[in-house]
């Protein structure tokens, strides 16, 4: 469904482009994309696993006993299953994962929620970040505007996580919540134990956590900076040149738009539209075509890459813990069945 919806809005950013440029010129495109060297995935893939590497450390500094290594697995193989099948299936999947590898599911989730919420304080601080890169370069009105009010919602988002590992009524609602999104593929998850261990969690290891904050929110900048070298790298080896279109205009171009991550599938066609229509007002027309295909290679590698990472990092994890993979499918396959006891009956809506 989301990659349903993702196309869609896809579609909807192509015409929002055709309007902001004009018409798209793809057998340019199509030349463009022939420039690409033949050892263009080298650097493409190693700067998308220095994002992946980047993005998985928040989770490991937050769940003590979690190494970097499965962490990425985790979050991989989570992502995959968040895109491709309806929720919960991601979170059984987190849980399943933790318990094989002997990590308590609360705290496992707990630091999932820790990690979810520093995300989006950084996705919203980004376009502070590329203001600053961008000072000089006459930034509009509505820019800073944008700027100050994304740079607010990072401080509370940032602020209330630091509130969630003070408050215990917090940390009893993530708990009880994270138990009802379980409980219906889980029928012996009780909300409110897990509620409980959150708060006992909180209370052991809320330190740790808030030193292991400013740390999170430092990797989860440099993974983002990484998707904008994944960005950057895809533009030079396409044909559009520094000279014309300055690192700084790309880098400091990408964090104003990133909050448009939101969107499904990660902003997909509506941040590309944004940012080839800013693009080629700096650089003018006579450069879209080169902009279009490497906006699309950055795509791919950005969204198949992880995929593709996803499926065999849990393909590794189904073998090397065939039991607990046999338990999330059990599991899976017993709460669609609650969830449908009469499929005689007609569904309505």
């Amino acid at each position: 469904m989301k990659v349903l919806v993702g196309v869609l809005v896809g579609a909807f950013a192509l015409r929002v482009l055709v309007r902001l440029v004009g018409a798209v010129d793809w057998p340019a495109v199509g030349a463009a994309f022939r420039l690409l060297p033949w050892w263009a995935p080298v650097p493409l893939l190693a700067a998308l696993l220095a994002r992946q590497v980047l993005n998985a450390v928040p989770l490991a500094v937050s769940v003590p006993g979690l190494p970097l290594r499965r962490s990425m697995q985790n979050d991989l193989a989570a992502n995959l299953v968040a895109t491709m099948t309806p929720p919960p299936a991601d979170v059984v999947l987190r849980v399943a994962m933790f318990r094989s590898w002997g990590i308590d599911a609360v705290r496992g989730m707990t630091g999932v929620t820790v990690n979810t919420l520093t995300f989006y304080s950084v996705r919203f601080l980004s376009p502070v970040l590329g203001a600053l890169l961008l000072t000089g370069q006459g930034l509009e009105r509505r820019q800073w505007v944008t700027t100050g009010l994304c740079g607010t919602i990072a401080a509370v988002v940032l602020g209330g996580t630091l509130l969630l590992l003070r408050s215990d009524a917090l940390a009893a609602t993530v708990g009880r919540s994270a138990g009802r999104l379980v409980r219906p593929v889980r029928r012996s998850t009780d909300p409110q134990a897990w509620a409980a261990r959150v708060v006992a969690f909180r209370a052991d290891s809320a330190g740790g956590l808030r030193r292991a904050l400013p740390r999170s929110v430092l990797a989860l900048v440099g993974m983002v900076l990484a998707d904008a070298l994944v960005l950057l790298a895809a533009l030079r080896m396409v044909g559009v040149p520094s000279a014309d279109l300055s690192t700084l205009d790309v880098v400091g171009g990408f964090l104003l738009a990133y909050p448009l991550t939101l969107l499904p599938l990660f902003g997909l066609g509506v941040l590309d539209a944004v940012l080839i229509g800013a693009w080629t007002v700096v650089a003018g027309h006579d450069l879209e075509p080169a902009m279009v295909a490497g906006t699309v290679v950055w795509r791919v590698v950005t969204i198949m890459g992880p995929w593709a990472l996803g499926a065999l990092v849990l393909a590794a994890w189904r073998r090397s813990s065939g039991s607990a993979a046999e338990v999330v499918a059990a599991e899976a396959a017993a709460g669609e069945a609650a969830a449908d006891p009469a499929p005689t009956a007609p569904t309505t809506l």
